[in-house]
């Protein structure tokens, strides 16, 4: 056997090889929320939670654009760059427990008044940023790395869930 190659696996033509170099990174189709209302719509390849930038590739192909996270308010992982035009985002919940397994309910308002609402299995204090993930099967959103930085509010389980009517009560006042 060479170096960088392995025994062929059951059920593949006798004699092929794999390489054990490391997959391509895949490239992830990204909406980058800055905190001073900005918005980059992209791709990245090298998000990771604990590294403190990422870079991201806009979508009309220009130059790659090295991100800090501290510059960011959420990064939304999207199905689609272009979205739903005609999209109305209501915050919302599906019925059910505090906490199933997809996680804990959490309502996250910014300190610009936007309310997201969602469930996360990775909610922790102690951390810089959470992952989330919307309800809404039709929607946009594959998931969400949520900052947390100064202003922001994360409220779990049932007061989740009044951090939400209290939100719809001010919206409808």
């Amino acid at each position: 056997m060479t170096s960088g190659t392995t025994t062929t696996p059951p059920g593949d033509a006798p004699g092929a090889t794999h390489s054990q170099e490391a997959p391509v990174a895949l490239k992830n189709r990204v909406v980058a929320h800055f905190l001073d209302g900005s918005v980059l719509k992209g791709t990245t390849q090298d998000f990771v939670p604990s590294r403190p930038h990422l870079h991201v590739v806009p979508m009309n192909g220009a130059s790659g654009r090295r991100v800090l996270q501290t510059e960011l308010k959420a990064l939304f992982f999207v199905k689609n760059l272009d979205g739903d035009p005609y999209r109305v985002d209501v915050p919302a919940f599906t019925g059910g427990p505090a906490e199933n397994a997809y996680g804990k309910k959490v309502a996250v308002r910014f300190p610009d008044g936007e309310l997201i609402c969602g469930y996360s299995l990775a909610y922790n204090t102690s951390k810089p940023g959470f992952f989330m993930a919307t309800m809404a099967p039709r929607g946009n959103n594959e998931r969400i790395y949520v900052l947390l930085s100064p202003g922001v509010t994360v409220t779990v389980g049932k007061e989740a869930e009044e951090s939400l009517r209290a939100w719809s009560r001010d919206q409808a006042a």
